[in-house]
C-alpha cells in the first residue's frame, strides 16, 4: 500500500502559446441575448442539454498539417463535452441528414425542429503557421449567440485551445469550471525505472517529468499546479524533491534522516506536511514549503504515514497503525485533537479529501481486495465505491469534486499489472486512463489560474 508500505518496506522488511480574442459579430443577429441560462437540479440529477454539435466548417479548405491540428481540436471539444456529462450531443452522424441553407433563422430553426436546445458551432482558419478557432453557442429558443469565442496559435496547442474553449462552455452552463486544463501525475516503471509522469485529465499527452534513473515515487501537486512533490532515491535514501513544471527544474528539499517521504503541500503552498523517521519510527513532520523549520507532529511507537493535509489548511488526515491496524485518522495542523476516520476494513490507507473538505477518500481492504472507499467527515457514514477483484488503491479528487482517479491492479500475481483509472464521485463511469508500464499514485491538480 502506496507510503505505508514505503515505510514498512524501508524499516521493516503553458498557457501563454495561443491567444484568446473575441469573434468578430455574426451579421444579422438579433440584438437581446437571453439574460440568462438556467439549469433545474432534482434530487441530485441534472437534466442533459440538447446540444447540435455538426462538423467543423472549411476542414477540406486547409492544408493537411492544419487540417490534423483542426481535426484533433474538434475531437477533443467533442470528448470534453460527452465527458462533463451535462450535454446529449446530436452529432454529425445524427445531423447528417439535415443540409444548412445559410439562412441563420431558418438554420436555427432547422437545429432546433431536431430536438436541440443548442447549437454549437466551430470554424477553423489559417494565419501564418497558426491555426484560428472561432467557437459559438447559440440558444435556439431565441436564437441568440450566447457565448463566442477566437483562439489562435500553433498547430501543436490543439487540444489546449479545444480544452480551454470547452471549460469555457461548462463553466457558462454550471457555474463551475470544466476539467480540460487539468492534470493528473502519476509514477510509472514504463521506461525501465519508476519516474514521475503527467497526462491530460483524460489520459492523452503523457508526458515525463523526471529523469533520475533510479525511483521516483508518490507525485504531489503544488496547490497553483505549477510544480510537483516526490519521493526520490537519487541520493540512496528517499528525499522529497520539487520539480518545477515551467522550467523542469528540480531541488532537494528535505533530505536529513533515513527518510522522507509522503509529501503534501497546504492549499496556501506555505507548508509541507510529510513522514521522517526516527531511530527506524515513522512520524507525521511539518515544515515550511522549502524544507525549512521541520517539526514533529505525531508521538507514538506506531507506524504513521501517508498525510494529507485538508482543504481548509487546518487538519491533517494520515494513515496510522496505532489503533492495531492502519486506519484513517484526522488530526488538526498543530498534531492535536485526534480522531479515528474508518470504522471498517482490515486494513485502511491513502486519505484524500474531497475540495470542499466534507469527504475522504481513501482504500480500505474489504475480503482480502483493497477498494475505494468515501467517508463522510461529520457523519462518518461510509460508501464503498469500487467491487470486484484487483486492488484499487490511491484515491485522488478531481478538482471540482466529481471525479476520483486512482489505482487499479489487476487481480492474480503472475501477470498483476497497475493502470490508472478514473470514475464518478459515485463509483460510476469507470475508465482506464494509462496503458502503459505500471502506473501508481495518482495525484490530480487543481484548476490552473485564470
Amino acid at each position: 500500500m502506496r507510503h505505508l508500505s514505503l515505510v514498512c518496506w524501508l524499516f521493516f522488511g503553458s498557457a501563454a502559446a495561443f491567444a484568446v480574442q473575441e469573434p468578430p459579430p455574426v451579421a444579422a443577429e438579433p440584438a437581446a441575448p437571453p439574460s440568462e441560462v438556467t439549469l433545474v437540479l432534482e434530487r441530485n440529477q441534472r437534466p442533459l442539454l440538447r446540444l447540435a454539435f455538426p462538423a467543423f466548417q472549411n476542414l477540406a479548405t486547409l492544408p493537411a498539417e492544419a487540417r490534423d491540428a483542426a481535426r484533433e481540436l474538434e475531437a477533443t471539444l467533442r470528448n470534453d463535452l460527452e465527458e462533463a456529462r451535462i450535454f446529449a450531443i446530436q452529432g454529425p452522424d445524427a445531423l447528417a441528414a439535415f443540409v444548412p441553407t445559410g439562412n441563420r433563422t431558418t438554420d436555427l430553426e432547422g437545429y432546433r425542429s431536431l430536438g436541440n436546445e443548442l447549437l454549437l458551432e466551430g470554424e477553423v482558419s489559417l494565419e501564418p503557421n497558426k491555426v484560428v478557432f472561432d467557437g459559438r453557442v447559440f440558444d435556439l429558443a431565441s436564437g441568440q449567440l450566447i457565448l463566442g469565442k477566437r483562439y489562435r496559435g500553433e498547430y501543436r496547442v490543439a487540444r489546449r485551445v479545444a480544452h480551454t474553449f470547452a471549460d469555457e462552455v461548462i463553466l457558462y452552463f454550471t457555474g463551475k469550471r470544466g476539467l480540460g486544463l487539468t492534470t493528473i501525475a502519476f509514477h510509472s516503471d514504463r521506461s525501465g525505472e519508476k519516474e514521475i509522469y503527467l497526462v491530460d485529465y483524460d489520459g492523452a499527452d503523457p508526458r515525463r517529468v523526471t529523469g533520475h534513473r533510479s525511483v521516483s515515487l508518490f507525485p504531489s501537486f503544488t496547490p497553483d499546479g505549477n510544480g510537483l512533490a516526490y519521493v526520490s532515491f537519487l541520493n540512496g535514501t528517499p528525499a522529497v524533491y520539487v520539480a518545477d513544471l515551467t522550467t523542469g527544474r528540480k531541488r532537494p528539499v528535505l533530505t536529513e534522516g533515513r527518510l522522507n517521504s509522503s509529501p503534501s503541500f497546504s492549499p496556501d503552498g506555505q507548508r509541507l506536511v510529510f513522514v521522517r523517521a526516527l531511530e527506524g519510527n515513522p512520524e507525521i513532520f511539518i515544515a515550511g514549503a522549502d524544507g525549512s523549520g521541520a517539526r514533529r507532529l505525531t508521538f507514538t511507537r506506531a507506524v504513521d504515514s501517508s498525510p494529507s493535509f485538508s482543504p481548509s489548511g487546518h487538519e491533517i488526515a494520515f494513515t496510522s497503525s496505532r489503533s492495531g491496524q492502519p486506519d484513517i485518522w484526522v488530526m488538526d495542523a498543530e498534531g492535536t485533537n485526534l480522531q479515528k476516520i474508518s470504522s471498517e476494513g482490515a486494513y485502511n490507507d491513502g486519505a484524500a479529501w474531497s475540495p470542499d473538505g466534507t469527504k475522504i477518500a481513501y482504500a480500505s481492504r474489504r475480503d482480502g481486495v483493497f477498494q475505494i472507499v468515501v467517508t463522510d467527515r461529520v457523519t462518518l457514514q461510509t460508501q464503498v465505491l469500487t467491487t470486484g477483484p484487483g486492488d484499487k488503491e490511491a484515491p485522488t479528487f478531481s478538482p471540482d469534486g466529481r471525479r476520483i482517479a486512482f489505482s487499479w491492479s489487476s487481480a492474480g500475481r503472475a501477470s498483476k499489472v497497475t493502470q490508472i483509472w478514473v470514475m464518478d464521485v459515485d463509483g460510476q463511469n469507470a475508465r482506464q486512463l494509462t496503458r502503459e508500464g505500471n502506473n501508481y499514485s495518482p495525484s490530480w491538480s487543481g484548476f490552473p489560474a485564470r
